[in-house]
């Protein structure tokens, strides 16, 4: 699986990590790249309230990535498996993708892409950050309607 990832690194909702990670995603990249260096700063200032959520993608989902989450004491949001559409991120990174769409000068190759994600990352007012959290509730409401199917966020 190709993975491009990146996280939010500033002083905004959510507080995540600037992680940009290029090539073949495995359980074990995902440990020693972004659980081990950063997952576990966070878990540590947020404290015994925090609740680590992922994407579920496959690498997320390697008995390695539960083992190391399990022995390092960080508990992971639960959700259903065919729900994607519960993940806020994702419509997140559609605006994020649209603001990169329509610069006057798009990305020409890997640098001016990973240099344009990140200036239009943040550029991201926080009011849609807040709408995104705050529609939570009705995203639930809808998947449970749905039985765990596609709901239309």
């Amino acid at each position: 699986m190709q993975y491009r990832g990146m996280g939010r690194n500033h002083d905004q909702w959510p507080h995540t990590p600037n992680v940009v990670a290029n090539g073949t995603m495995t359980g074990q990249r995902y440990i020693d790249e972004v659980l081990l260096p950063h997952i576990r700063l966070f878990r540590d200032a947020v404290g015994d309230k925090f609740v680590f959520m992922d994407g579920n993608a496959t690498c997320h989902r390697t008995l390695a990535v539960q083992d190391c989450l399990d022995s390092e004491g960080i508990q992971r949001l639960v959700w259903p498996a065919r729900s994607p559409d519960l993940n806020p991120i994702e419509n997140v990174w559609d605006a994020l993708g649209s603001q990169v769409a329509g610069r006057n000068y798009p990305p020409t190759n890997k640098n001016t892409l990973i240099r344009a994600f990140t200036e239009e990352w943040d550029k991201l007012p926080q009011q849609l950050l807040d709408n995104v959290v705050q529609s939570m509730v009705r995203r639930v409401e809808c998947c449970i309607t749905l039985h765990g199917g596609h709901i239309p966020y």
